[in-house]
């Protein structure tokens, strides 16, 4: 901290972690970094995959690298310094060290919730438009998609970052999470936070509301087209090539919704932390071993890549 006449100003905060579960300081280490293993290596083996695979370069394919990529992202800009607090004593970080997390944390999420929101989309256009799916995601599109997810999420997390810059933060210095989060910033804030908290909830209803609105308007038109389907063979193929995705957004959305689509001021530091756990450490796990173990194509390419793997 810096002291002027009238006031102390923060130039580091103490990340509070797990502190409270100081019996579970071990457990947690080992649990914590088996994950940050599993979502490093489980990741990285889809994007490797997808790019040497000629069988996988596909729309769908395309857009799982790019949602691996954000697991990466998402994993690394948290659970280093997570792992950095269960092992030492006390854990701070700088203020400008603090900001970074938060911008690459937002980034990461707000990419994932607009990707899938894409990903159902490509979905519906391959189930109800199978005869016109190449001409209608073509490469030019994807990229064009994948390139203005990335931007848009990229101008999201510098404006609320950019505007958490401009906060004084002039009291106390302890964040009641084991990562800087926007929710327990605002806390700590000795100055005005409206425009923060309408800024966030302007975000929450554009990425939480509206594109779970268009993701569940995408699977009610592939459920439908499904339904109309005659053989039962037809139909359990279209299930099985957009269950994965199913079952990822199910896990994303609700630990998103609990930990995200609420006031400040309800704030719940143990909610939070168990709800961050869900979206920013285990899902990015998961994610590579649903789309593994339930996609046939991405389980003959990891047996091309890895003999002994079963297909």
């Amino acid at each position: 901290m810096i002291l002027n006449p009238n006031h102390t100003i923060v130039r580091e905060f103490i990340l509070e972690g797990f502190s409270e579960h100081a019996s579970l300081r071990l457990l947690l280490t080992g649990c914590f970094l088996f994950l940050y293993t599993m979502a490093l290596m489980g990741n990285i083996v889809i994007i490797v995959l997808i790019t040497s695979s000629t069988g996988l370069h596909s729309p769908m394919y395309f857009f799982l690298c790019n949602l691996a990529t954000m697991d990466i992202v998402c994993t690394s800009s948290v659970l280093p310094k997570a792992l950095v607090g269960l092992i030492s004593e006390e854990n701070t970080i700088s203020f400008k060290g603090c900001m970074a997390q938060l911008f690459f944390l937002l980034w990461s999420l707000s990419s994932e919730l607009l990707l899938l929101t894409v990903m159902a989309y490509d979905r519906y256009v391959a189930i109800c438009f199978p005869l016109h799916y190449s001409s209608r995601m073509s490469p030019q599109l994807c990229v064009a998609l994948a390139v203005g997810v990335w931007s848009i999420c990229a101008v999201n997390a510098s404006v609320h970052t950019g505007l958490m810059t401009r906060l004084s933060f002039c009291g106390p210095n302890v964040i009641t999470h084991f990562f800087c989060e926007i929710p327990p910033l605002l806390l700590l804030s000795c100055s005005p936070t409206y425009i923060n908290s309408i800024m966030t909830l302007v975000a929450d209803a554009f990425y939480g509301c509206i594109n779970f609105m268009l993701t569940l308007l995408s699977y009610g038109c592939i459920i439908a087209s499904i339904l109309r389907m005659r053989s039962a063979e037809g139909k359990r193929k279209a299930f099985s090539t957009c269950s994965s995705h199913l079952i990822v957004v199910s896990v994303y959305y609700s630990s998103v919704f609990c930990a995200y689509v609420s006031p400040a001021s309800s704030y719940s530091p143990e909610r939070s932390k168990v709800t961050s756990v869900l979206y920013a450490i285990l899902s990015p796990t998961l994610n590579p071993l649903i789309y593994t173990l339930r996609n046939k194509d991405v389980k003959l390419a990891l047996g091309r890549l890895l003999p002994s793997f079963p297909q």
